[in-house]
C-alpha cells in the first residue's frame, strides 16, 4: 500500500453518492484530480488539490500524473475506468502495487438493465476517438449491438451509414445520461427520423435485422472491391490469406496490393489485425483506401510507391505477401531481411520470369511451391464449358 499513489475512480451520472467512503477519501486527499469537464463537475464537493481536465492529445496528461509519483493521484473516469476506458492506459508501466481502481456500475450494465438484453450476447461497439467506419465489420444480421458514441451527433451519423450500407434493423435506441437525473430513452422503428435534442453522453442500442452481411471468412466475392482489373480473384484470395495465417495483432506488408483486397482481409480477419498495402499506381492506392474505408478498416496504411525503395524505416511485418513487382532488383532479399523470425512470406506469380525467381527463393530459403488453377463454368455459344483461369504459381516459406 505504501508505493500505492494512483487511483483511478469511477464516477456515474449519480455522482458522489454512490462512491464508496474510500473512494471519496482517496478523492479528498488527492494532490492532483484529472478528469474530463462533466466528472470534476460531479465530484467538485470532494476535491481539494488541483484539478486537470484530460490533455488532448491525452498523452500529456497521462505523463503528468506519471511524473506526480509518489505523490497521491485521483482520475475520474465514466463507471468501469476497465470497461472501453482510461484504465489500460494509466496502469500499462505501472505496477499492481502503484494503483488501485474504484469501478462504478458500467453504462454497458446500465444499458442491459434497461433494455433487458442478455449483456453476453451483446456486441459492443466504440466510436470514441474511432473512425466511424470502423463499426461496418459489426454489422451482423440479427446481432444485438451496443455503440458508444462520441457525442451528440453520432446516433445521426450512424442512422445515414446504415441507410447508406442497406443495413435494416427493427429497433434503434438512443439511451442517455444512464444513471442521472437526466435520463432518457428514444425508441425509433425503422421508419422513424432521428432527433434533434440529444444528449452529448449517449450509447446507441441496435437490434438488427436480416440484409446482406460482410462476410466472415477469407475469400469474399469479387463484387466487395472496385477494381480496374488488378485484383486477386476470390479463389485465389481465400487460398493466399489461408497460407498468410493471420493471427490477432499481426502486422502484413502488402506489396503490389493493387485493389487492396488481401490487405483488407487481413485486417477484417482480427480489429487488432494490422497492414500497411504499398502500390506504385496513385489511381489503384487511392481505390485500395477507398475500399478500405468502405469496408470497415480505415486504419489501413496506404504506400503511393514502389517496393523495395518505399519498404525502407517501416515496422518490421509477421508476413508479407507479394502480389506484384516480383522482378524488382532486390525485393525478395530486402522483403527477407525485414521479415519477423517465424513470419511468413507468400508470393503469388503469373509469369515465368516471376516463376524463375521463386524456384531460386525455394532452393535457397527452403518452403514449398504450389500451382494453383482454376476454370470456370461459362457460356460457349450454344453449349457450355469450363474456361481456365490464368494459372498462379505459389510460393509459401516460413522465416526460421
Amino acid at each position: 500500500m505504501s508505493n500505492q499513489f494512483l487511483n483511478i475512480i469511477g464516477i456515474g451520472e449519480d455522482g458522489i453518492d454512490r462512491l464508496c467512503p474510500t473512494a471519496q477519501h482517496r478523492i479528498r486527499n488527492a494532490s492532483l484530480v484529472v478528469g474530463g469537464k462533466r466528472h470534476l463537475a460531479l465530484a467538485h464537493a470532494l476535491i481539494q488539490g488541483e484539478k486537470q481536465i484530460w490533455s488532448n492529445p491525452l498523452d500529456h496528461s497521462i505523463q503528468k500524473i506519471l511524473q506526480h509519483k509518489p505523490t497521491p493521484v485521483a482520475v475520474l473516469a465514466s463507471g468501469d475506468p476497465f470497461w472501453y476506458g482510461i484504465g489500460p492506459l494509466l496502469t500499462k508501466t505501472l505496477t499492481h502495487a502503484e494503483w488501485n481502481s474504484f469501478p462504478a456500475i458500467s453504462s454497458y450494465s446500465l444499458a442491459c438493465n434497461r433494455l433487458g438484453w442478455h449483456g453476453q450476447d451483446v456486441h459492443t461497439v466504440s466510436l470514441c476517438g474511432r473512425p466511424i467506419e470502423t463499426l461496418r465489420p459489426s454489422l451482423i444480421p440479427y446481432r444485438r449491438l451496443f455503440i458508444l458514441s462520441a457525442n451528440e451527433k453520432t446516433p445521426h451519423q450512424v442512422h445515414t451509414l446504415l441507410k447508406e450500407w442497406h443495413i435494416s434493423y427493427k429497433n434503434f435506441y438512443i439511451l442517455e445520461a444512464l444513471g442521472g437525473k437526466d435520463e432518457h430513452i428514444f425508441w425509433l422503428s425503422g421508419r422513424d427520423a432521428i432527433p434533434n435534442d440529444i444528449h452529448p453522453l449517449n450509447i446507441i442500442a441496435l437490434e438488427l435485422d436480416h440484409f446482406t452481411a460482410l462476410p466472415f471468412t477469407h475469400g469474399r466475392e469479387d463484387h466487395w472491391f472496385e477494381n480496374d482489373g488488378q485484383l486477386t480473384k476470390q479463389t485465389v484470395r481465400a487460398n493466399t490469406l489461408s497460407a498468410l495465417q493471420p493471427y490477432p495483432g499481426a502486422l502484413l506488408w502488402d506489396i503490389g496490393t493493387g485493389s487492396g483486397s488481401i490487405a483488407i482481409e487481413w485486417m477484417l480477419t482480427h480489429p487488432t489485425c494490422k497492414a500497411i498495402a504499398i502500390e506504385p499506381h496513385i489511381n489503384r492506392a487511392n481505390r485500395a483506401k477507398e475500399n478500405a474505408i468502405r469496408l470497415g478498416v480505415p486504419a489501413l496504411q496506404i504506400i503511393n510507391g514502389k517496393a523495395p525503395e518505399s519498404l525502407q524505416d517501416l515496422p518490421r511485418p509477421d508476413a508479407i505477401f507479394i502480389g506484384g513487382g516480383l522482378t524488382s532488383p532486390n525485393l525478395l532479399e530486402t522483403v527477407w531481411n525485414a521479415l519477423c523470425p517465424l513470419g511468413r512470406l507468400v508470393i503469388n506469380s503469373v509469369t515465368a520470369e516471376g516463376d524463375y525467381l521463386l524456384f531460386k527463393a525455394q532452393q535457397q530459403r527452403g518452403g514449398q511451391i504450389t500451382r494453383l488453377s482454376v476454370e470456370y463454368y461459362e457460356t460457349l455459344g450454344q453449349y457450355h464449358g469450363f474456361k481456365p483461369a490464368r494459372a498462379i504459381t505459389q510460393y509459401v516459406v516460413q522465416k526460421q
